[in-house]
Formats: C-alpha cells, structure tokens, sequence
C-alpha cells in the first residue's frame, strides 16, 4: 500500500473525504496509473494518525478519496532522536539525511564547525535546506513513516550546543 502525506487541512474527517493536491496527483494517475476505488495510507505528517482511504475521484487538480478508517500508527520511536550533523563534502548530506529519516530520527540539525571545510552563504544554504527536506519527505514516505522529520536551519556549533542543552540527554 502507497503512503502519502497532505496538510491537515485536506481531511475532512466529518465527511469523510481526504484531498490529495500537488505532486502527488500526477504521481498517482500517471506513474502509478491508479484506479478508483483502491486503496492508499494518508499521514498529515505532524502526528502518528494514519488515515487509510478509497480513491473516489480523479479531478484535474486534485484526488478525492473515501476517508475508510483512522489508525494510531505508533511506528514512530519512543525516544525522539536528534541528530547533530557537522557539514560534510559534496552531496553526502543528502545520504545521510535520507538514512537517518529511514532509521527513526525525529529533527536533523545541520551545523557548521570551525573545521568545517562546506561554508555556505545564505541563499546557498536556504536551497540546501529545502532539498534536505524534500529528501525527508521522500524517505519518510519510503519507510511508511508518520511524522515528516524536520530539518532544521544550519546552525553554528556554539548554537548547536545551546540548543541541545535544554533536552534531557
């Protein structure tokens, strides 16, 4: 069965009606080439609820689906992990971010050392950000996962160690 996340906004728990928008139309119609009537996992991606659906309808810009049952998922881990992870060379990050979402990682903080040999300059790093977090969506979507894990902004290392002075281990 094919996962999906959409806004929360887009289900419609009353009617029982799910709205799926943007990219994932496409997805579904053309690569997947689904039908009426069968079935995928919805996730709004903040919360461990997994709404399973019937696809009803195919409009031009959005899928309607029969909102069939709602599961507490409890995939996620107990323990919220977070990852502190030091700039690497090339385009490791993007593995690294890829892994650590299949393994269970709650947030992704990339941080900037004093050795850190990668510096990169606002608007560098802004576009950076965003693929990490579409490579986060896409592993989440791979391992079934409920939550879309976060990637956070780059931060320096002395703000690294801030941030993670207010968690308990």
């Amino acid at each position: 069965m094919y996962q999906f996340f959409t806004d929360r906004s887009q289900i419609d728990v009353e009617n029982h009606r799910v709205y799926l928008t943007g990219p994932d139309v496409n997805h579904i119609k053309n690569v997947l080439r689904m039908r009426q009537g069968e079935e995928i996992s919805v996730s709004n991606g903040e919360d461990e609820t997994e709404y399973r659906c019937g696809i009803l309808e195919f409009e031009e810009s959005r899928i309607v689906c029969e909102l069939r049952f709602i599961r507490e998922n409890h995939v996620e881990l107990a323990s919220r992990i977070y990852l502190f992870q030091g700039l690497p060379k090339a385009d490791k990050m993007e593995f690294i971010v890829q892994k650590a979402v299949e393994l269970g990682v709650f947030q992704i903080i990339p941080m900037s050392a004093k050795r850190c040999v990668v510096r990169l300059d606002e608007k560098k790093a802004q576009s950076k950000i965003q693929r990490w977090q579409q490579i986060a969506q896409a592993a989440a979507k791979q391992s079934r996962r409920a939550v879309i894990p976060q990637v956070s902004e780059i931060l320096s290392f002395h703000e690294a160690v801030q941030y993670g002075k207010d968690m308990d281990v």
